[in-house]
């Protein structure tokens, strides 16, 4: 499915992002510019091949690639989500379904550089876990700049933006905060933050509470901890997060993830009469985990937490939730992705998976309604990217900010190669698209003519500054060359290192095809000159290095263009 085939909600974006964009530079020039044709993604899951989804059944997960974190609300029969993007740009995309298991994104809630500043931040810092909420007319999000700034709430009018500049939220500290509207429309913000105690372990955190004024956008009245360490104190919980509040059937419930974002986590929940406590846990908690499971299980789906509940207009209450789906062990390169799973209340309680049950693959859909035909976001993907729109299709990313327009859209990508690294916690000449399958594979058409030594540009395939794979062509010590980089820590040079390469015969400029295949964690790296006869420079390289075991921090990997010049030149 092309790129350019226009999708309801996009065109508005398209020229608000456009215009947003321009404040920040000129296109690049066209010396020593690195074009590219198209990227096209190919990916399907060795479970695609035997669990198909049936009749009246969705795939799981509903939106494949590193979408943490997700955060849904819905306002009449339309429903919108969330998900995380750390230290990207734009950050915090925004998905629009009619059925909560089509998606399509409309926009992105961070899309000017001025709302936010990622300079210099690790790429797992930045922005965490979101959550959307609306009021009265007025779409909320609230979310944590880490080491950015603190707490923050954004709003706006329409859910596809133009989102408002953070209003900074100094009395809460921690991360993860939510906002809930309560009947009487006073706001409430609860967050996780240091316990009041000395912290007993590493990991100890408490559930904090605090009304919010909406009118004068400031917190008011005291602070009070709702919950200490987790829902049994006596085992040490860790890393009790991503609180939620929610109201039903008289009583409000406290719902929030435990024990880490990794094997051992975890959703909890607890009852109230207030919501301001005090709340009591369920004594069949946790409600949703897979820590309990068989580890050599087919097909796993791991790390499962951070929910979301939502309930539809007949009643029927659903969550979203992250998961992770490794190729071996705990290894996978396709970040936290978005799930989705039905809630059954027993005996007042939401239960959104029994114990000792693994998530399914594929499940009964929600009866509700399809929306219009949206780009899919699961199950075997084909999808061609031809960057013709006035700016980047929404689901594609940068690190961090830019400071000026290094890119250009419109028949193409067109990138001005500049001595930013990957690895130099900057904002490089690379836009990436997530890879969403265990098995994928990514082409494009280059044309590019490196004038000096270290002038390059190709595909990358990045983790974080300090992990990543890069095919293209280069010049190196007057010669130009089609080699295979790799940055396996951060103990290797920034530039990466040289591991395949070999001398270019081609013409100067002439289109170069180039392509990166990942199968599980091994990734293969190919070129041609003429379509369709491909030539391999490296097999099977080790892909682990991209998994979040082995790179660490919390996204996935991304896939796409990058351009560099020698620095200096």
């Amino acid at each position: 499915m092309g790129a350019g085939r226009s999708f309801p909600g996009r065109g508005r974006r398209t020229l608000l992002i456009a215009g947003a964009l321009a404040a920040i530079g000129a296109a690049p020039p066209p010396d020593r510019a690195a074009h590219f044709a198209w990227v096209d993604y190919r990916g399907a899951d060795p479970v695609d091949a035997v669990r198909r989804p049936g009749a009246g059944e969705y795939r799981n997960p509903i939106i494949q690639g590193f979408y943490s974190d997700p955060s849904v609300e819905r306002v009449g029969n339309t429903y919108y989500l969330v998900t995380s993007t750390f230290s990207y740009f734009p950050g915090i995309p925004v998905f629009r379904s009619t059925d909560l298991v089509h998606w399509t994104q409309i926009g992105n809630v961070i899309d000017r550089p001025g709302q936010l500043n990622f300079t210099e931040r690790k790429i797992s810092e930045g922005v965490f876990a979101a959550t959307i909420r609306h009021h009265a007319g007025r779409f909320y999000v609230i979310n944590t700049c880490v080491n950015c700034g603190g707490n923050f709430i954004v709003t706006a009018a329409n859910p596809a933006g133009p989102w408002s500049n953070p209003v900074w939220l100094k009395e809460v500290d921690g991360i993860d905060p939510s906002i809930f509207f309560d009947d009487d429309g006073r706001a409430w913000i609860v967050n996780n933050g240091a316990p009041v105690e000395t912290p007993r372990y590493d990991g100890h955190r408490a559930i904090w509470i605090q009304e919010y004024d909406p009118r004068a956008q400031k917190m008011i009245g005291p602070r009070k901890v709702l919950l200490d360490a987790g829902v049994d104190p006596s085992t040490n919980p860790a890393w009790i997060e991503g609180p939620h509040l929610y109201k039903h059937d008289g009583h409000y419930y406290l719902m929030a993830a435990e024990g880490g974002t990794s094997v051992k986590h975890s959703e909890v929940i607890l009852r109230a009469d207030r919501v301001t406590g005090p709340y009591v846990p369920w004594t069949g908690n946790p409600i949703l985990t897979q820590r309990d499971l068989p580890a050599d299980r087919p097909y796993p789906v791991t790390s499962t937490g951070h929910a979301d509940l939502i309930e539809t207009p007949s009643g029927d209450w659903w969550s979203v939730f992250l998961g992770t789906r490794p190729y071996a062990g705990d290894l996978y390169n396709t970040g936290r992705e978005t799930f989705l799973l039905p809630v059954k209340w027993t005996d007042g309680w939401p239960v959104i998976l029994p114990h000792g049950q693994a998530v399914p693959m594929t499940a009964p859909a929600p009866k509700l309604p399809h929306g219009p035909t949206a780009p899919p976001t699961s199950g075997p993907l084909h999808i061609r990217t031809d960057f013709a729109g006035a700016s980047l299709p929404p689901e594609w990313m940068m690190m961090r900010n830019p400071a000026t327009r290094w890119y250009r859209t419109g028949g193409g990508l067109t990138l001005q190669p500049r001595p930013e690294r990957l690895g130099d916690m900057a904002n490089p000449s690379f836009v990436g698209r997530r890879q969403q399958h265990i098995k994928a594979h990514v082409e494009t058409a280059l044309s590019f003519a490196p004038a000096r030594d270290g002038d390059k540009a190709g595909l990358a395939a990045v983790q974080n500054d300090d992990f990543y794979y890069f095919v293209g062509l280069a010049r190196d010590h007057g010669k130009t060359e089609l080699h295979v980089e790799r940055r396996a820590g951060p103990g290797d040079d920034k530039d990466g290192v040289v591991i395949a390469r070999v001398p270019f015969t081609g013409s100067p400029g002439a289109p170069l095809y180039l392509g990166i295949d990942a199968n599980g964690g091994a990734y293969s790296f190919r070129y041609a000159t003429t379509p369709g006869q491909w030539h391999v420079l490296l097999r099977d390289a080790d892909g682990t290095i991209l998994s979040t075991n082995k790179a660490g921090g919390f996204v996935g990997t991304l896939i796409g263009p990058y351009a560099v010049s020698r620095p200096g030149s």
